[in-house]
């Protein structure tokens, strides 16, 4: 995480946003010492392949997903 007034961003904002942008890093923004702002990179989605392919194929179904499930709720 960076830290940058707000002078200097004024100065810089191109270059640093850029920066930013490739890093995916944070800048916090001050102003008097203070931090005023957080500024960060709006993340990538993943593709399904990405989020679920560690478990690609590791799951087993023992019946079919589509069915009702009235046995289970019969009891209540």
């Amino acid at each position: 995480m960076q830290t940058i007034s707000k002078s200097k961003l004024k100065a810089q904002m191109l270059r640093i946003f850029r920066e930013l942008e490739s890093s995916g890093e944070e800048l916090i923004v001050t102003d008097r010492r203070r931090p005023v702002l957080r500024i960060l990179p709006i993340a990538r989605k993943k593709t399904v392949e990405e989020a679920f392919g560690a478990i690609q194929g590791g799951v087993i179904y023992h019946e079919d997903i589509n069915l009702p499930t009235t046995d289970e709720w019969a009891d209540a």
